[in-house]
């Protein structure tokens, strides 16, 4: 999931570059949650790995 966070994010920024807001933006709030979910995930796993 960090993966395809991290593909949006070079995504948002290549769009940028070459002037396309929208599309940069909407690729960057993707980004934006695919990495917060994976964060969300890594904590619970932790938490709950630790259990065993």
């Amino acid at each position: 999931m960090l993966y395809y966070a991290v593909v949006f994010f070079i995504i948002a920024i290549i769009a940028a570059i070459f002037g396309f807001g929208g599309i940069a933006a909407g690729a960057a709030g993707i980004a934006k949650i695919l990495f917060f979910v994976f964060a969300v995930l890594f904590i619970a796993s932790l938490f709950f790995g630790r259990r065993r």
